[in-house]
């Protein structure tokens, strides 16, 4: 899923969220004034070439990136293949799973018979991962102004 507003570039600088995986991540593309300008899930094999396209469009001054399963090797990977350097930071990717998943029902509001389900039940119909990317930067964003 691509979800790509651009018909808005930013003049602030923008904070690109990554939730990394081993076979697909999730990236965000977001400004300080929390302006979500790009959201998508992709293949692991996809992300170098994604975040430097990324990088022409929007004026990313970090990458906030999740800190479980793969970050360490995804950090080391981004700071050797990226064609323009940019800041790294870890934030804790504890319950961003859980959280992503009501975040999606209210970007995509349940239709049909799944707005009679119990939300606790009700399953995505699609990868969540960049809804968690979102939530990386908003954690990041909440850190600073808290």
């Amino acid at each position: 899923m691509t979800n790509d507003h651009q018909e808005f570039f930013p003049t602030q600088p923008t904070i690109l969220g990554f939730d990394p995986g081993r076979d697909k991540c999730g990236i965000a593309v977001m400004g300080l004034d929390r302006q979500l300008y790009n959201h998508q899930v992709l293949p692991a094999k996809q992300v170098i070439t994604t975040i430097n396209n990324l990088q022409e469009k929007f004026p990313i001054s970090l990458i906030v990136m999740g800190d479980q399963t793969t970050a360490k090797g995804w950090q080391k990977l981004l700071q050797v293949d990226l064609l323009k350097p940019v800041n790294i930071i870890m934030v804790d990717e504890r319950y961003t799973s859980l959280e992503a998943r009501d975040r999606y029902w209210q970007m995509y509001p349940p239709q049909g018979l799944i707005k009679i389900l119990p939300p606790g039940i009700r399953t995505p119909s699609q990868p969540i991962d960049d809804i968690v990317a979102i939530l990386l930067i908003e954690r990041y964003l909440n850190r600073l102004t808290s």
